[in-house]
């Protein structure tokens, strides 16, 4: 039997889900396909409107072997698992006379877990001795969340989280969730033959296309033991995300509160000798953070020293006595005496990882309004851990509307560690990067216009002159802006001045639930919305509604952020540009995220605003601008009103046409 043609199963997958092929998908699938058969390793730019998902799918589902798609946003593996992957397989199955199987697989805690459930969740002792099911008043929003997800239990076939509808808190969840250090075991589990977690990683295993996130992805390579099924090839879409997301796995924290539960939870499971060991140096760990200020701390004080090593030593006590005792005067002690073991087992590694000191990590201590001091712990750098661990026996696709930075992939390959594109060294996989363009005519399209009137933002202050030009554009446009600010305090004061000057409704991120207010957003030409980072990157509103995207200053990470000034200082002092590897390139992936929210279909049109002069007149406005779309630019104010006005008039008209 011939083998089908790529292009052949592309335009039948295609077809399938109503979409339109463009050139650039065809490029990616081929690029996909060339490397998956060589077991290489491939970036890939895919703008907006390219149809990127179904660029790697294709190839790899032609390939027949195995793949891991990873991904950052619930949206995504969403639109993977209930549109494109079922029509896609459905497609194809004539040509490669096969029907490839897909599964999801999560992280333990996004499973319901049914022996907490009907068990409940052990207790600490400040919370008192009750089964939360029964305490929680049925009138509360606790016990009516607790309720409906005991019905729901009976009804699920996957006990995924995301799949309850509506949603509940974590608070909630929490009561009947574990991670999988709490997890009793399926062996040792009186549910384990029913439980979710268990079911999910059976059905990846026999799956041929396995669906995650990028922090599952993470715990894969960080942990050791393998939770992801063996597999040939490995997706990463949405791979700008992906640093960031490893750093949040690869991060540790110690906080009194914390602490205190892991002394609560092991006091009735030990010898008294034992369980007073942890209490005193709980104590002492209490006392030291409520003097900690925030910021870096690039020695260990001496006196936190003894108390982590103190801490230490207590929990590796506990761990070993909680092996032995048993009480039975303990209801359920199993599951009692494993959640134990994780809070004091998190404690101990915590305390262990940073007592004895790393080059490769960054320590900080952290203060919250709400939740107090937390000492802080991440690694300096991930990109050692991810060559290491990403790049061996499989072959990799990463891929995102935003690789390019500056106008090259080497800034995000640097990242992910690898070498400059085309280059061996010793350790360094060799890659490919290609970008395959936008089916958008940006330069028709689109306006970047940069402020470069206004006065250079300082860190702190009122900017009423960017107040006033903000005024004055979300007037010409009508409306339709989606505000993008670098803080909540610069939102919130935009928000305020806004309200105050203009007449026409200002949304503000915090106010309303994310999904709420962009669906309001969406819905009403002459409304504005004003938020910070999930804004820069979790809108999709094609149409006349958003055609004045702003952007307050260029987002630099704050210059007193502990880990990100640290890496800054280890590039400079390996001889590198700090300024320019890490706040430029973290600066350029925010602004490309957020000047992509403006142009989403074919008859978008509308103005990306910056409201700092600097990306005209600084040394690093140039690598900001390549960074974005290729959008026409300028700095005339006059012109800029003019044509926010024409687009405003020409909206207007169309909806008027279309009533």
């Amino acid at each position: 039997m011939t083998k089908p043609s790529l292009p052949d199963l592309l335009h039948a997958a295609v077809t399938a889900v109503g979409g339109t092929e463009r050139p650039g998908q065809v490029a990616m699938a081929e690029a996909v396909a060339e490397a998956v058969d060589d077991q290489a390793h491939l970036l890939v730019q895919a703008g907006t409107g390219t149809g990127k998902s179904l660029g790697y799918l294709v190839p790899a589902l032609a390939h027949g072997e195995r793949v891991v798609v990873a991904t950052a946003t619930l949206a995504l593996q969403r639109q993977l698992v209930e549109r494109d992957l079922p029509r896609t397989v459905e497609a194809l199955h004539p040509q490669l006379r096969r029907r490839p199987n897909f599964a999801m697989l999560k992280g333990r805690s996004n499973y319901l877990c049914l022996h907490r459930l009907h068990e409940g969740a052990p207790q600490d002792e400040e919370d008192g001795l009750f089964d939360v099911f029964e305490q929680a008043a049925p009138t509360s929003k606790l016990g009516q969340d607790l309720l409906r997800m005991r019905d729901w239990a009976d009804e699920t076939e996957t006990g995924d989280r995301d799949d309850l509808t509506p949603g509940v808190s974590d608070r909630a969840w929490g009561q009947v969730s574990v991670s999988s250090r709490e997890c009793l075991g399926a062996s040792k589990c009186a549910y384990g033959a029913e439980c979710f977690a268990e079911a999910a990683r059976e059905r990846a295993k026999l799956a041929d296309v396995v669906i995650t996130n990028h922090a599952l992805l993470a715990i894969d390579a960080i942990e050791g033991a393998p939770v992801l099924p063996q597999h040939e090839v490995l997706i990463i879409d949405e791979a700008h995300e992906l640093v960031s997301r490893v750093t949040g796995v690869a991060t540790g924290e110690l906080t009194p509160g914390q602490v205190n539960r892991a002394v609560r939870r092991a006091a009735k499971l030990v010898d008294e000798k034992a369980a007073d060991q942890l209490q005193t140096a709980s104590e002492t760990f209490e006392r030291l953070m409520e003097l900690a200020l925030p910021g870096r701390l690039e020695e260990i004080p001496e006196e936190l020293g003894y108390c982590l090593m103190a801490l230490r030593d207590a929990a590796r006590t506990v761990i070993g006595a909680l092996g032995s005792t048993r009480d039975k005067s303990v209801q359920d002690e199993d599951a009692v005496r494993k959640q134990a073991l994780a809070a004091v087992e998190n404690v101990h590694d915590v305390a262990e990882r940073i007592a004895n000191g790393s080059e490769y990590d960054v320590v900080w201590y952290e203060r919250h309004d709400r939740f107090g001091a937390s000492l802080r712990v991440a690694p300096l750098s991930v990109s050692g851990l991810l060559r290491e661990k990403l790049f061996t026996d499989r072959s990799v696709v990463l891929t995102s509307a935003t690789l390019k930075l500056g106008g090259d992939f080497n800034g995000v390959a640097a990242s992910l560690g690898l070498g400059p594109e085309g280059t061996a060294g010793e350790d360094e996989p060799v890659w490919k990067g290609l970008d395959v363009g936008s089916p958008f005519d940006y330069r028709k399209q689109g306006i970047l216009y940069v402020a470069k009137h206004l006065a250079q933002p300082g860190r702190e202050g009122s900017r009423d002159d960017m107040l006033d030009e903000l005024a004055e554009l979300i007037e010409a446009a009508g409306g339709r802006t989606l505000g993008l600010f670098s803080s909540m305090r610069g939102a919130q004061a935009a928000a305020e001045a806004m309200r105050g000057r203009l007449d026409m409704p200002v949304l503000l991120q915090g106010e309303e639930t994310l999904g709420e207010l962009i669906r309001t957003f969406a819905a009403d030409a002459r409304t504005c919305l004003f938020g910070t980072l999930s804004l820069w990157q979790g809108v999709d509103v094609p149409g006349p509604s958003c055609q004045l995207v702003v952007m307050d200053r260029v987002p630099f990470p704050r210059p007193d952020d502990p880990l990100m000034s640290a890496r800054q200082k280890a590039v400079e002092e390996g001889g590198g540009n700090g300024f320019m590897a890490v706040a430029a390139t973290h600066a350029a992936l925010l602004m490309a995220q957020g000047a992509g929210r403006l142009v989403r279909a074919t008859g978008d049109r509308g103005v990306v605003a910056v409201l700092d002069p600097r990306v005209e007149r600084a040394r690093y406005g140039s690598f900001l601008r390549k960074s974005m779309p290729d959008f026409w630019f300028t700095t005339d104010r006059n012109q800029v009103r003019r044509s926010l006005a024409a687009i405003d008039k020409a909206a207007k008209e169309a909806e008027s046409a279309g009533e």
